[in-house]
């Protein structure tokens, strides 16, 4: 059992998988859901919400056992939770620990706000968005979802 933070919250430990720590807190089950993992489906995974931070400050805490997040699970995660770090399980040990880190290309994953964008219509187009420097900028309609709106809004 791993006691996070000084409230004593006891979560346990996973023997193989991975842990996606320091997610920025609220935004736990907005990763559960970039992951395409749903309730009632064979996954375990633990979500645990605005729990104290080691490092001061609150966090969620995402673990998911059996799986091994690939680059681009890692870099979507990056959207909502920019401080997240990834660490990988094996045998109950930490075989690697990273960062998350914004791809330049987002495909599928956001949502464009603009009703007339063609990935809103019944054609058959994936969303798809680069990195701007306002924000998140739509590959079709030039649509920018600014850094200051809440991205999880378009997830």
């Amino acid at each position: 059992m791993k006691r996070v933070g000084n409230e004593g919250i006891v979560i346990s430990p996973i023997k193989n998988g991975t842990v996606i720590d320091h997610i920025t807190p609220g935004k736990g089950l907005t990763v559960i859901r970039i992951l395409g993992i749903q309730t009632g489906t064979p996954v375990t995974f633990t979500v645990a919400t605005n729990v104290m931070s080691t490092r001061g400050g609150r966090k969620d805490m995402v673990k998911i056992e059996n799986r091994e997040l690939m680059k681009a699970e890692v870099g979507k995660i990056a959207l909502v939770a920019p401080d997240a770090k990834i660490s990988i399980i094996r045998d109950f040990t930490v075989a690697a620990k990273k960062s998350v880190e914004i791809p330049s290309d987002i495909a599928g994953v956001i949502r464009c706000p603009n009703p007339n964008c063609i990935t809103n219509t019944r054609e058959p187009v994936e969303s798809r968005f680069v990195v701007h420097p306002r924000g998140f900028q739509c590959w079709y309609c030039d649509t920018v979802i600014s850094r200051e709106m809440d991205i999880s809004d378009y997830i």
